[in-house]
């Protein structure tokens, strides 16, 4: 793809997917800017985002695959990203416990200049979102350091609209009772990223599996290669839990419909594994033991399992294959 094509698919998944995911995680940061610095400190945290995100793209796709982050570092990131913004946001609320309600007349004159705004905007690279994590992985396989470089500035150009916003806010609320509020927000929202590390990483492997839940079954093919069919939506993957035998090669056909979510990047046995838009995408699993399969979305928010049962003694008639889902 040209660069004006990858900063565009970019854009669109900052625009689409990034902007609210990456305020969450990053958002925390973004509080501390917006109490402690001037007028300036939002734009420059933005630009520093901008600025940062567009060298580490640069850099990914200038090395290629030897750059190639594995799943448990990006689940690391995550849990690391998650305790950041909790950590800032305790900060916040013990900072207006010990300075009063209200603050000083000469915060003005204290407030950090905005090149400590722009240093923290470009720390963020340290605590990226997990549609972050995606783009990066694009920007891995972009053929070249112009490519990589315009997927990550189209991505960190698609979010700034949500963080200007979210910094308009804040810097309104900062002087008011609601900034509990708002560091409560980011509380949670540092937690549900711990969570999403844990989900992606497998720690533990069972965390998200559904108990009892029924088995959705596939077709099998003439050289007895199992088929399962798993439609990946915005709103996670249909079936929740498929099941397959073992003791036989299997193919899971992932399936997409104008879908712009996380799930469009999965995590199955190890391995990323990226769906188009709209479209299919086999993975091929070799004959497995009795057990469980996992996978997990690029964000760690949406869970599926393949259950593989132990071969019956009777052979069953087969579900009719590749439905839509609802």
């Amino acid at each position: 793809m040209t660069p004006a094509a990858l900063f565009a698919g970019g854009f669109a998944a900052g625009l689409v997917a990034g902007g609210a995911s990456c305020a969450a995680v990053q958002g925390g940061v973004l509080i501390g800017v917006a109490r402690t610095s001037g007028r300036a400190a939002v734009p420059a945290f933005v630009t520093g985002r901008l600025v940062a995100h567009t060298a580490l793209g640069a850099l990914l796709g200038a090395l290629g695959e030897v750059v190639r982050i594995p799943p448990v570092a990006r689940a690391l990131l995550l849990v690391g990203a998650g305790v950041t913004v909790i950590v800032f946001a305790v900060r916040l609320l013990r900072r207006r416990g010990s300075c009063g309600n209200e603050p000083s007349g000469d915060e003005p004159a204290r407030a950090r200049p905005w090149t400590g705004a722009a240093a923290l905007g470009a720390g963020t690279v340290l605590i990226p979102c997990g549609v972050t994590l995606g783009m990066e992985a694009v920007a891995v396989s972009s053929g070249g350091w112009l490519g990589g470089a315009a997927v990550m500035a189209g991505f960190v150009t698609g979010t700034s609209p949500a963080f200007a916003l979210l910094g308009l806010l804040l810097r309104r609320v900062a002087a008011t009772r609601l900034n509990v509020l708002a560091a409560a927000v980011a509380i949670v929202a540092g937690a549900v990223t711990i969570v999403a590390g844990l989900r992606l990483g497998g720690w533990p492997p069972d965390l998200d599996a559904p108990a009892g839940a029924a088995t959705a079954g596939g077709r099998v093919l003439p050289d007895g290669t199992q088929v399962v069919t798993v439609w990946s939506t915005g709103h996670g993957f249909l079936p929740g839990v498929a099941g397959i035998e073992a003791g036989r090669p299997a193919e899971i056909v992932f399936r997409t419909r104008d879908n712009h979510g996380c799930t469009r990047t999965l995590t199955i046995q190890g391995q990323d594994v990226a769906l188009p838009v709209t479209g299919e995408r086999v993975v091929r699993l070799p004959p497995q033991r009795p057990g469980r399969l996992r996978y997990v979305c690029g964000m760690g928010m949406y869970v599926g399992f393949i259950n593989i049962n132990t071969p019956q003694p009777t052979t069953s008639a087969a579900a009719p294959h590749g439905g839509s889902p609802h």
